[in-house]
């Protein structure tokens, strides 16, 4: 990007779209692997993308954004174009919020960073030390890695100095908990004990219609009297036939859901109907039913202290980027968020 200013002027395309920060970069310049696969034309370098106050963004940042997000997210795969437009105007949201941010982070005079960037370019720099390419290039790379590490640092400082807010006041906790019970709420859980009839899935209907009626046959016979402990022992194949049967208590969608339909047209004591799971046929019986329960703010104060203030940060971030954006309205030319495939690019139609 290019910027009547220097300082703050280029936007930093972030993880949200695909990719770190540094990779972004090394993709882009060509030092890491699959720099060979451009998603889109290179375009030239005079047309604008946007302009966001005295910040212009130019097509080729853009574009080199929108490259480095699509080698993130579809590798050197086809990119169906339906997919490459919903992309670019991601990529282009948000590098224009990022330019937004940097202003603003400029604005409240937040210095990045320096000793941990420091420690980041030599890294890269001792990675890359046998890499030829990276040589010839080296002062070139390592002064744009630095300005979109210093950029990220700032971005990163800002975000937090904004999510910093104080912890609710217990008025607005009890509030929170009243307007959210289903946060707070303890879901049903059953008791069952089981009985399964173990049947390979690649069985023929035959053996799924033997186990089936064995199924009925022990039903009749715990009707009549017989211990369901003793059956599961003796016939079952689940893992719960050491304890009888007995699966303990258990939540809404842990258990397959046929055998979760069963239970839930039983009261306490009853057997279901023979079952069929994937595992073979089961013979269920609910022992209790535990109904959802509402825990009491004491016992949940903590959590709601703690979902209330991240809701308030998520709401302070939010707030802030659309202050930046009505402050300053930026321009963008959104013909360039329809697909500009590279000659011989994959398009899945």
């Amino acid at each position: 990007m290019s910027a009547a200013k220097p300082e703050g002027s280029r936007a930093t395309w972030r993880s949200a779209v695909g990719g770190s920060l540094a990779t972004a970069l090394l993709a882009i310049t060509g030092v890491a692997a699959g720099a060979d696969a451009p998603a889109t034309a290179p375009p030239p370098a005079a047309v604008v993308f946007a302009q966001v106050g005295e910040v212009t963004i130019s097509r080729q940042d853009y574009e080199a954004a929108v490259v480095s997000a699509a080698r993130n997210k579809f590798y050197h795969g086809a990119i169906p174009e339906s997919e490459m437009a919903k992309l670019r105007r991601a990529v282009g949201e948000r590098v224009i919020t990022d330019a937004l941010l940097l202003r603003e982070a400029k604005r409240r005079q937040i210095v990045a960073d320096s000793a941990s960037i420091q420690k980041t370019l030599d890294g890269y720099d001792a990675r890359y030390k046998d890499n030829p390419d990276w040589q010839k290039q080296r002062g070139e790379r390592l002064a744009g890695l630095r300005q979109k590490l210093e950029e990220e640092s700032v971005l990163v400082q800002l975000e937090a100095a904004v999510r910093k807010v104080p912890d609710p006041k217990p008025a607005a906790v009890e509030a929170y908990y009243s307007a959210h019970p289903d946060k707070f709420t303890q879901p049903e859980q059953v008791r069952a004990s089981l009985i399964l009839l173990a049947v390979d899935p690649s069985s023929p209907k035959a053996a799924w219609d033997a186990a089936r009626d064995e199924a009925a046959a022990i039903i009749h016979r715990l009707k009549a009297g017989a211990d369901f402990a003793q059956l599961a022992n003796l016939h079952s194949g689940d893992s719960s036939a050491a304890k009888g049967g007995d699966l303990g208590y258990v939540h809404r969608g842990v258990l397959p859901e046929s055998a979760q339909q069963a239970l839930d047209r039983l009261k306490a004591g009853q057997l279901s109907d023979p079952v069929t799971m994937l595992e073979g046929i089961a013979v269920l019986r609910l022992d209790e039913r535990k109904p959802a329960r509402l825990n009491p703010l004491a016992a949940v104060s903590d959590r709601a202290n703690d979902l209330l203030r991240r809701e308030q940060s998520e709401t302070a971030w939010s707030a802030l980027i659309v202050r930046l954006r009505k402050d300053t309205p930026p321009t963008v030319n959104e013909s360039l968020y329809l697909p500009v495939l590279a000659a011989g690019a994959s398009v899945v139609r």
